[in-house]
């Protein structure tokens, strides 16, 4: 052993540094071990449910998301859209839901748990063609509202809460898929809430 001094400087610096590399070692590690905790792109797609941020979505805007491979549409439905469908009922073929095709906490004549926000698969009930969200123009269709969902493949027509008219194809109203509100500008959709 030799008898020459200990440079503990030196001794400092090289603790610090090893603690430092074996720092970012550990956390470069980590990182893609705990992204492998999120659902796969495949596993979103099978059903995982998706967030869907509404902090930037404005009164009559539609934004569209996938949810297990389908269109699921979010539609921030103005005053008036809401006023016009009191408007048409006599002329929808199941205007209080009682088919199937929403949630139970959907069942109002909105069919959303917010009067103003409406989610709904965007797949016609006929031959599971996506219809085309109308605003304004829709009165071509359907005299008196301005505002809703026409499938152009054949004709079949939906209210601003997906209601379908009579004398069309499509048997059903469009789904609401199952969604929660996380806070006031997240939805969740394909997980509904918990009721006590």
């Amino acid at each position: 052993m030799s008898n020459a001094p200990v440079d503990n400087s030196r001794r400092r610096f090289l603790t610090i540094a090893t603690s430092v590399v074996g720092g970012v070692g550990a956390a470069g590690a980590a990182v893609p071990f705990i992204a492998s905790w999120n659902p796969s792109e495949r596993a979103k797609s099978a059903g995982a449910p998706v967030e869907v941020d509404i902090s930037k979505l404005e009164p009559g805007q539609l934004i569209r998301v996938e949810w297990r491979g389908k269109p699921v549409w979010v539609i921030y439905r103005t005053p008036k859209m809401l006023e016009q469908m009191k408007q048409h009922e006599d002329q929808l073929r199941d205007p209080n839901s009682d088919e199937a095709q929403q949630l139970d906490s959907a069942k109002n004549s909105y069919r959303s748990q917010r009067e103003e926000i409406f989610v709904a698969v965007g797949i016609c009930t006929h031959l599971g063609c996506s219809p085309t969200f109308m605003n304004g123009g829709f009165g071509e269709k359907v005299e008196g509202t301005a505002d809703g969902f026409f499938c152009p493949c054949h004709g079949s027509k939906f209210d601003m809460a997906g209601r379908v008219f009579q004398n069309v194809p499509a048997p059903l109203n469009l789904e609401v898929p199952p969604y929660t509100f996380l806070d006031e500008t997240t939805i969740l959709v394909g997980e509904e809430e918990e009721m006590a």
